[in-house]
């Protein structure tokens, strides 16, 4: 599901997407990376852990810099076990995972809703049928290990995601709240 719906600034967060980063990258002619980064994404694989942090890590320090905004929501991050541990070496000084949402729905209408995207237009060279079947595998081989670590840190929150996107933005809502709460 694409979090581009949800209105997080009222919470004082910003959202980051790891993979809108990744794409911005890429459209750069002038990127060392974009040839590297568009492979991994046709690909269904997951872009080395030093590039998506470092577009994440700078992506923070210009919000921080313009608008000492120091809440945000990564969208896509982390992925599996190398990105837990290269977040933790680059990012864990100046960062406090406060939770990790999971929206959680079943694998055919996680796939309808991506094609139905590129149906759409998204311009996304991975919302093909292709595409969405290694990031399943790379899913339920690598990323359901991060769901576990975070699990065990008692940092998960669930979230029902067979909804529409008013019910799951009304879920997302209540976690926000509480989260907000703590500050």
């Amino acid at each position: 599901m694409d979090l581009n719906f949800l209105n997080v600034k009222k919470y004082n967060y910003i959202h980051l997407s790891a993979g809108d980063l990744l794409r911005a990258e890429m459209k750069k002619t002038q990127s060392k990376y974009k040839d590297l980064i568009s492979g991994h994404i046709v690909n269904g694989t997951i872009v080395p852990v030093e590039i998506t942090c470092n577009l994440l890590k700078i992506a923070m320090e210009q919000f921080n810099e313009k608008n000492n905004q120091k809440n945000f929501l990564i969208d896509g991050f982390p992925r599996n076990q190398d990105n837990i541990d290269g977040w933790n070496k680059v990012m864990n000084e100046v960062s406090n995972v406060q939770a990790i949402l999971l929206l959680d729905c079943d694998e055919e209408t996680c796939v309808n809703r991506c094609l139905k995207r590129g149906q759409l237009g998204s311009g996304r060279s991975d919302d093909n049928a292709e595409s969405l079947r290694q990031r399943i595998i790379t899913y339920e081989n690598q990323t359901k290990i991060v769901v576990k670590h975070y699990t065990s840190q008692n940092l998960v929150k669930s979230i029902d995601a067979t909804g529409n996107i008013k019910e799951v933005n009304n879920l997302v809502d209540i976690i926000f709240k509480i989260l907000s709460a703590k500050d």
